[in-house]
């Protein structure tokens, strides 16, 4: 009894140190887009941090889809352990994103196909932490509303630089 109790005991850390997720850290005027490596306080509109065990840094992201296109693809370099974007309704312009708004991108709600760019001139899947403030935003720049994990991966990446039709968004 004795030893199944000291083989249970690393096991529970193990299983604590996994369910441990990450904070956001606070967006410096050094950060890097993993994909450009320019620097992300140059570029208008929402970003992201990947976390991914065993990194102090998170991965940053001068786009959200190019977070979505990595979380993806097979670049992934090691088990992610936490995933933020920049919550656009906390943000102060679209020019200025800010640099701790972050909310975990499983709970963001995300507008895709908008007439709204992303940082790099591409389509953005643009987050909110509030599903009024994504109705808001399609009503004024149009889009679907979608979760992280139904945005179409045809949507993502450079291939991709025309949004995707109306029968492509829909829930």
């Amino acid at each position: 009894m004795l030893l199944s109790a000291a083989l249970a005991l690393p096991l529970a850390a193990c299983k604590e140190e996994a369910a441990v997720k990450p904070t956001a850290i606070t967006m410096t005027d050094e950060a890097l887009g993993y994909y450009c490596q320019m620097y992300l306080a140059d570029h208008g509109g929402p970003k992201a941090q990947v976390h991914e065990k065993g990194q102090e840094q998170p991965l940053w992201f001068s786009q959200v889809s190019d977070a979505v296109t990595y979380l993806r693809g097979g670049e992934k370099r090691g088990d992610v352990t936490a995933v933020y974007v920049s919550d656009m309704e906390k943000a102060p312009s679209w020019a200025e994103p800010g640099r701790d708004n972050w909310i975990d991108a499983e709970a963001a709600v995300f507008v895709i196909g908008s007439r709204q760019a992303g940082a790099m001139g591409m389509p953005e899947a643009i987050p909110f932490g509030s599903q009024k403030a994504a109705d808001d935003f399609v009503a004024r720049e149009g889009g679907a509303i979608v979760k992280l994990a139904d945005i179409p991966d045809k949507y993502l990446g450079p291939a991709n630089a025309e949004p995707p039709s109306h029968s492509d968004m829909q829930m």
